[in-house]
């Protein structure tokens, strides 16, 4: 067991590592025009954040999943307004900035494994505690 949710920590790191490049990338390639494509970045050096503190001290692992799964949440919710035009560029159709549409949409696809990962962590820790 201690494999699986140490590997649930390093899904944290990596992704969160993903989410800063999605959002300094979409940060660059949209000419630096909004902060707000930087907000994936935040996220990732987040969960990050979490996922070493889950991987290195054994006491705060479920504190660090339950954090990860907290801004995983909140990181779909945020980016659930972008469906729209995510569902308008899979059909073809012109949105207003391709780049945001890109980035919500891959918030959302992260941040719904980081939850699955979550979900998994706990599943596995409750099934060892609670025999």
């Amino acid at each position: 067991m201690a494999n699986s949710s140490t590997s649930a920590f390093m899904l944290g790191i990596g992704l969160g590592t993903a989410l800063v490049v999605l959002g300094i990338g979409a940060y660059v390639l949209s000419d630096f025009a909004s902060i707000t494509a930087l907000i994936p970045a935040l996220f990732g050096v987040l969960v990050a954040i979490l996922g070493v503190v889950g991987r290195q001290q054994p006491d705060r692992k479920r504190l660090a999943a339950y954090g990860i799964g907290l801004l995983a949440v909140l990181g779909v919710l945020g980016s659930t307004r972008g469906i729209p035009d995510i569902i308008a560029l899979l059909t073809g159709e012109s949105v207003d900035s391709t780049i945001a549409a890109v980035s919500q949409g891959a918030m959302i696809v992260i941040c719904l494994v980081l939850i699955a990962a979550v979900i998994q962590f706990i599943r596995e820790t409750r099934t060892t505690t609670n025999p």
